[in-house]
């Protein structure tokens, strides 16, 4: 058995007996000229909602500079039993196949 390294030329055809016999490509990968596409409306509606999602900030900055300010200050306090609270509420939303509050 031969070891070649072909692997290494991708998008090439390999050569020796093999490329004699490889499928010819149709000459243009283009549609053709006038060629209509139709969406429909629950695609419409999608690309809708990913262009406002777009257009959303995921992050709040405003509250992260607050936090960081109060960080650098010394008067972040972290309260260890909230976090434990929320840390337990998720996961069970979760074992009962919910999403998480805050997450949608």
């Amino acid at each position: 058995m031969k070891v070649d390294n072909s692997i290494s030329q991708l998008g090439q055809a390999p050569a020796g007996p093999k490329a004699a016999h490889s499928t010819p490509t149709p000459s243009s990968s283009q549609p053709a000229t006038g060629a209509k596409v139709q969406i429909s409306a629950l695609s419409a509606q999608l690309q809708g909602a990913e262009a406002v999602a777009a257009d959303a900030s995921v992050v709040d900055v405003k509250r992260v500079a607050e936090i960081k300010q109060a960080i650098a200050e010394g008067r972040f306090k972290i309260d260890p039993e909230k976090i434990a609270d929320g840390l337990l509420d998720s996961v069970r939303q979760m074992l009962n196949g919910r999403a998480p509050a805050g997450t949608t």
